[in-house]
């Protein structure tokens, strides 16, 4: 055993080093809040209208304005979580110094990249109005936090929300532990306190003991807010509340600058975090299963048009505890892949949970961030019972789904600054590009479709036949030419695809959250949990090229739901992970407007996507793009976060981290970070190969280090390590702008005709 230990703590993956063993009988946690004697009318909602200048000064009910409230402000305690993970995450993510505008580089040289003058630039966070840069350390705690120039209003109560940080969506709470009125107050944690180590010191800022004076949560918001089309603010770093939508999503959010306190190249950490598009972040980041999968934010638009659009599901179990589920329901999904099955009330309480609420228990049922520990559901009857804060979500939702109803409509590009200016004013093509849409998009994007022949059903064997025959073509195409044919159109028909068809990179419908068993299975419907599998899909090796049938597994995993088009125009890049387009990190029209144009040409002339790195031997018309390291890196891992017994073995006398490597720079990102590390004495077979794979690859990399191999020899020592890391892989798919060819065939002025009809979507 202790051998066993030794060996997988020497492996790849950070997870692995940190094996821990769980108690099969425990007692359930409670929240912080149920600890503390409260309830959830502790934590009233507000109707107090701070942000009646945001989503086009729209005119919203006391209630709506609660729900709207809720998305911006309401961390469900989460300031709780985000603390914790401050001290376990491995040095990674310290949201207090994504606050700051610190001005100098640690000890070591590493510096902060950002501050409120390029926070938006760098991070793609929104500056929140009413706030200046620091100009210098704050009196109370030596911080370098943005300073009030405006008021707070004194109606939000602190103790429910917090105090605005200066950062749209993220939330500051005063640590009980230095508030002298709190039971929880700490005299040696506030003489511990030295602001200017947290900044300079990594001896001192990656402590496990050290606290904090605030506690920063998380808003819906933070995610989900971002600058309005419609009214882009002329600074972005200096926006005005009126510039800004609760709903379009963070679409130039940089999750790999985000979460990383101290950007390092050359740590496989930040290489893993770097990996994901601007845009996108991977939703089960926390609750890990070690699939790298960064998806897009989603922009909640037509929510009343969607609501129309779901389809059938049954739902057992767990789940039926969840807000408004019944057994047999019509639902719509929201993740890519159609696995929060249980409706719009029950996939906006998982989100809460998924961004910290009641994370006491939550984490009990997986390893955070690393995994390696086999997953457990997250039961929602048990978060009922012993989660006040759960209590007080499940009591807003119904204002938070009233207010998109209200609220999130389509943002029309006619109704831009300048807008008019990229329509076409040629009647005969926009025509034509309307018939264009009709005959080959709109089965799957509009929800509002011609009804077929009684014996056919959509989305059965026949469904696909019906969408091509001359008589849907004929119906739709006078359906398009109606007037109010994009009103209340949700432009998608929320159906399920196999991604054997859509041919898209297949990681993140490989996602295993969802399925029976794992952390989310309270969260999704039988029907969901007994899918099919899709037929094999053809995957290509990482480094060579060459094509390999991959088989699919079922119970859930498989299937894209179909995206909306509504405002396309101010979406780009595309694909479920914002893989395809040019990213122009510019929310004014003309920058959304460069961004859509090249993402609509990759979609219909496939040859476009092009990547300047090609590799020959791929014999494709176009280089596929793989996440790869962009410089030699190491597993770094600090000595803080090394269990007590394995320091000895791991450490040399001096050492302050363990520094596994080196991986060559071009290795592929998902090569390493798609493990399977779930480590089961139930599975030897697995096991032992999953052991077998790590001590041949710590060989092989030791080689590297030993023989001073450069990058070409390094990479082909690599290429023989392929193989191996493939069979312990959760998604052996690495190319991550293929596929949604559908268009390809049409005729170039077909193509033209249809992306003008796509910009006034």
């Amino acid at each position: 055993m202790k051998k066993f230990t030794f060996i997988v703590a020497y492996c790849l993956i950070p997870s692995l080093v940190f094996v821990s063993g769980c108690s099969l009988f425990r007692t359930a946690a409670q929240d912080e809040a149920k600890r503390q004697g409260k309830s959830a009318a502790d934590f009233p909602e507000t109707a107090v209208d701070v942000f009646h200048d945001m989503d086009g000064g729209i005119a919203l009910t006391p209630d709506e304005v609660k729900g709207r409230n809720t998305w911006m402000l309401w961390t469900g305690g989460n300031q709780a979580f985000w603390d914790y993970m401050a001290k376990n995450s491995f040095g990674t993510l310290d949201f207090l110094k994504t606050l700051s505008s610190y001005p100098k580089p640690d000890k070591n040289g590493k510096k902060y990249y950002y501050s409120r003058d390029n926070r938006f630039e760098y991070l793609g966070l929104m500056n929140e109005p009413g706030f200046k840069k620091a100009t210098g350390p704050d009196q109370k705690y030596g911080l370098y936090l943005d300073e009030r120039v405006e008021p707070e209003s004194e109606k939000l109560d602190p103790a429910v929300y917090g105090h605005s940080s200066g950062i749209v969506g993220l939330r500051l709470f005063l640590n009980p532990k230095f508030d002298e009125s709190s039971s929880e107050y700490d005299q040696n944690a506030v003489d511990y306190w030295d602001a200017e180590r947290f900044y300079t010191d990594p001896d001192y800022y990656l402590d496990k003991e050290l606290e904090r004076p605030y506690r920063v949560g998380m808003s819906c918001a933070f995610c989900h807010a971002g600058p309005h089309p419609l009214n882009p603010p002329a600074d972005p770093e200096n926006p005005q509340w009126e510039n800004l939508s609760t709903n379009v999503g963070a679409q130039y959010f940089w999750i790999g600058r985000i979460f990383i306190a101290h950007p390092d190249e050359e740590n496989f950490v930040w290489q893993l975090f770097n990996s994901s598009p601007p845009g996108a972040l991977d939703t089960s980041i926390i609750a890990t299963d070690n699939i790298n999968n960064p998806r897009t934010m989603n922009a909640i638009y037509e929510v009343g048009a969607r609501l129309g659009t779901g389809e059938q599901e049954e739902i057992t179990g767990g789940a039926l505890a969840v807000p408004g589920t019944e057994p047999q329901m019509v639902v719509p999904h929201i993740l890519k892949d159609g696995a929060d099955s249980v409706g719009i009330l029950g996939a906006l309480s998982r989100v809460y949970i998924n961004i910290g609420e009641f994370h006491e228990e939550w984490i009990q049922h997986f390893k955070p961030i690393v995994g390696g520990k086999k997953q457990t559901p997250m039961d929602v009857a048990t978060a009922k019972e012993n989660s006040v804060y759960w209590q007080a979500t499940e009591q807003r939702v119904g204002n938070l789904a009233s207010f998109f109803l209200k609220a999130a409509g389509g943002h029309h590009l006619k109704d831009a600054p300048g807008g008019q200016a990229y329509l076409t004013n040629d009647e005969s093509v926009l025509n034509r590009g309307k018939f264009v849409f009709a005959d080959n998009c709109a089965g799957c994007h509009s929800s509002k479709l011609p009804k077929p022949h009684d014996t056919v059903t959509p989305f059965d064997s026949f469904y696909n036949k019906w969408v091509d025959s001359e008589d849907f073509k004929k119906q739709m195409r006078q359906m398009i030419m109606k007037p109010d044919f994009l009103e209340n159109n949700y432009l998608s028909n929320e159906h399920r695809y196999s991604v054997a068809d859509l041919k898209t990179n297949a990681c993140a419908a490989l996602a295993t959250n969802g399925l029976r068993g794992h952390i989310w299975d309270n969260f999704t419907s039988e029907t969901y949990k007994t899918l099919p599998a899709v037929r094999p899909i053809k995957v290509h090796h990482p480094l060579t090229g060459e094509p390999s049938t991959y088989e699919m597994p079922g119970g859930g995993r498989g299937y894209y739901r179909t995206p909306s088009l509504v405002s396309m125009w101010s979406t780009a890049p595309y694909l479920h992970n914002n893989a395809l387009g040019k990213f122009t990190n510019d929310p004014s029209v003309a920058g959304r407007m460069e961004a859509f144009q090249d993402g609509v040409e990759k979609l219909l002339w496939p040859e476009k996507r092009f990547n300047s790195d090609c590799q020959e031997t791929w014999g494709l018309p176009w280089c596929p793009p793989i996440y790869k390291t962009t410089k030699v890196s190491y597993l770094k891992i600090n000595q803080e976060y090394l269990p007590d017994k394995l320091k000895a073995k791991l450490l040399k006398k001096g050492e302050e981290e363990l520094s596994l490597g080196p991986i060559p720079k071009g290795t592929p990102i998902n090569l390493l970070a798609n493990l399977n590390n779930e480590l089961s004495f139930k599975d030897p077979v697995r096991l032992a190969r999953l052991v077998k794979v790590l001590v041949k690859v710590k060989a092989g990399l030791k080689r590297i280090k030993a023989q001073n191999l450069n990058d070409e020899q390094s990479l082909a020592l690599l290429k023989e390590l392929v193989p191996d890391l493939l069979e312990v892989n959760k998604c052996k798919d690495f190319v991550i702008d293929r596929g949604h060819e559908y268009g390809s065939q049409l005729s170039d002025d077909d193509k033209h005709a249809l992306i003008e009809y796509l910009k006034t979507l």
